[in-house]
């Protein structure tokens, strides 16, 4: 009986085709690639660079053609005048911003549910009609509403600006909880239906256990829209009942700009968002792309 044999060195050319192979040019790829990245991040981090040396330097030191120097005596100044002078808006923000992102959020899953599963006559049309509040620029509708306001008697600051943010975060709510429940299975809402459940019931036992990426989409788009707002803020608020926008705007003006205050200021304005962004960011792209495909 004849046996072949296989020589060694085949196996050993088989393992060397498995392994990937990395030549010169995809090293330079490479390598570019990282370096372009490199470049990216250095442009994207001078202007906090710029942030962070401004808002620890002197009054003398604290001037924007020496903007780009490391300060020659690290002072707290005005950390120190920026947070005294937003304290007290700070806690009005989130009054307001919690709250209104809270409701906007639970008001869109039950429109968008409503749009996306229960066929009324003219639903796209209703929807089309919610989405139009989107388009609307705030500019064109701010004395109607200022009128509006004042002749319901709405008082000025956090409650005015709270029914504001809630009604104007509605239509990008409802669409992105929409396009979620498009992606849910029918095979799950029938189920519910064959067990008795109607409408109400499925949505409380059957959508609302799933609905918890797109809730964190758009909690981190209302709470970041409504803490940066400026323009309903200036309208229907002052320093004395507005949000932090308002105080970060009087600490910037004047003819004297305390310039290392601004920094701080704008600082410690941006913290809350960068938290959230930090705590739910990874979420974030992945509520996105749950909603994007249907299965």
């Amino acid at each position: 009986m004849v046996t072949a044999t296989v020589p060694a060195t085949a196996d050993v050319n088989q393992g060397d085709l498995r392994k990937p192979v990395t030549t010169g040019r995809q090293k330079m790829n490479r390598t570019l690639k990282y370096a372009l990245l490199l470049v990216f991040v250095i442009l994207i981090l001078i202007p906090a660079y710029v942030l962070v040396i401004t808002s620890f330097k002197g009054p003398a030191d604290a001037d924007p053609s020496n903007a780009w120097f490391l300060p020659t005596e690290w002072v707290a100044d005005g950390w120190i005048k920026a947070w005294n002078t937003l304290a007290p808006s700070l806690g009005r923000t989130f009054a307001l911003v919690i709250p209104a992102a809270l409701i906007s959020a639970i008001m869109g899953s039950m429109n968008g549910y409503v749009l996306s599963r229960w066929r009324f006559p003219y639903a796209n049309v209703v929807f089309t009609l919610i989405l139009f509040g989107m388009f609307i620029p705030y500019q064109a509708v701010m004395i109607p509403l200022t009128q509006l306001m004042q002749g319901v008697g709405v008082p000025g600051g956090v409650p005015s600006l709270l029914i504001l943010h809630i009604v104007y975060g509605l239509p990008i709510c409802t669409l992105i909880f929409r396009n979620y429940y498009e992606s849910i299975p029918n095979e799950l809402i029938e189920a519910s239906r064959m067990d008795g459940a109607g409408l109400l019931r499925t949505y409380r036992s059957v959508v609302l256990p799933l609905s918890a990426p797109g809730f964190v989409v758009v909690i981190i788009w209302q709470f970041t829209s409504v803490w940066n707002d400026y323009l309903f803020a200036a309208f229907f608020s002052s320093g004395n009942n507005g949000p932090v926008t308002i105080a970060l705007s009087f600490l910037a003006g004047g003819q004297l700009t305390d310039y290392a205050a601004s920094m701080a200021g704008a600082l410690i304005a941006s913290i809350p968002t960068l938290i959230v962004y930090i705590i739910l960011g990874k979420y974030f792209v992945g509520g996105l792309m749950s909603g994007s495909v249907k299965g």
